[in-house]
């Protein structure tokens, strides 16, 4: 029995590990409510691409404003989607142990 849940560790362990890796290509766009700074970031919280409408340019307290706003909202939604499927893979991994529910 301890030899099949030390197995099922290391097998959840190996999943954990491949979505962490997967995360890094799943890409979450965001831009603002104008439509005039998008950013793309990876699930992992990479970015990956800015893009800035040249109107933006003209104007750089909007445009820093834009770029803090955007980028939080964009790394806001990757850490809540790499931590759902983290979350998912581990659980769907763990030993059902009676009273050790970590993952409510």
């Amino acid at each position: 029995m301890f030899g099949d849940m030390m197995g099922k560790l290391k097998e959840t362990q190996a999943k954990v590990e491949e979505t962490k890796n997967r995360m890094n290509t799943v890409l979450i766009d965001e831009q603002s409510s104008d439509g005039l700074l998008k950013v793309t970031v990876t699930a992992s919280r990479q970015i990956k691409n800015v893009t800035v409408d040249p109107e933006l340019l003209e104007d750089k307290e909007q445009l820093e404003d834009y770029l803090v706003m955007v980028t939080n909202k964009a790394l806001a939604k990757a850490e809540e989607i790499y931590e759902t499927e983290v979350a998912a893979v581990a659980k769907d991994g763990m030993p059902n142990i009676p009273g050790m529910d970590m993952f409510k």
